[in-house]
């Protein structure tokens, strides 16, 4: 598998805000740890089981991770010419196996305090994560990991940062590429559940109750 991070943490990088809500779709943040049964009102994952699967592990008892934010859309010639191309050509594919492509985004809240809060700590993770996914057997997908600024509000004031999973993979047909990306992500949930990145026994998180404010320095 294709796969390499990227940070977006300069001043005037975006920030994910959590909560975080769309007045115009009624869209919002929905605290999928601590509310299971909300997965319900996803559409996105109502519509996409893989997706729905994935968000419930990430969010599961001993996840290191919150869930924030979600997305799938489908790639076609006729709309996403150039994201294609891009795709192809770096997953070094022909013409007739990147005709068509499913994508996903979702951003990710370490839960540790002190991973949170932390952008070289999360670098080194994402170090191993990228490394780890380069020995996947899916030569059709590609994962990118951006981090960036987050502010989370759940129990307390915290700043840190947040890192935003897209996963992309291409097929000759709709079908193929949409299997081709299931398979990936079952593969990129299973290396983020890995015992490798659990949550520190007694560790401070930034969804327990006794939250106190943390302050970052922003990179760049």
């Amino acid at each position: 598998m294709l796969s390499e991070w990227t940070a977006e943490c300069s001043h005037d990088a975006p920030t994910l805000i959590v909560p975080w809500s769309d007045a115009e779709t009624g869209a919002r943040f929905l605290d999928l740890r601590a509310n299971p049964y909300d997965i319900a009102e996803i559409p996105e994952a109502e519509h996409n089981p893989t997706l729905a699967r994935a968000l419930r592990s990430l969010n599961a008892t001993r996840s290191p991770f919150l869930t924030a934010k979600c997305d799938t859309w489908s790639l076609s010639v006729s709309d996403h010419a150039e994201a294609l191309e891009a795709l192809r050509l770096e997953l070094m594919l022909s013409d007739e196996d990147a005709l068509y492509g499913f994508a996903s985004y979702i951003d990710l809240l370490w839960r540790e305090r002190s991973v949170f809060a932390s952008a070289h700590q999360q670098q080194d993770r994402l170090d191993r994560i990228v490394r780890r996914a380069q020995r996947l057997q899916h030569p059709e997908a590609a994962l990118e990991c951006v981090l960036r600024p987050a502010i989370l509000d759940l129990t307390g004031p915290l700043e840190g940062f947040a890192v935003t999973l897209y996963l992309s993979a291409v097929g000759p047909d709709p079908e193929t590429a949409r299997r081709r990306w299931e398979l990936a992500m079952d593969d990129i949930v299973t290396l983020l559940r890995s015992k490798e990145l659990e949550l520190g026994r007694g560790s401070a998180t930034i969804d327990s109750t006794d939250a106190y404010p943390l302050r970052v320095r922003h990179l760049g």
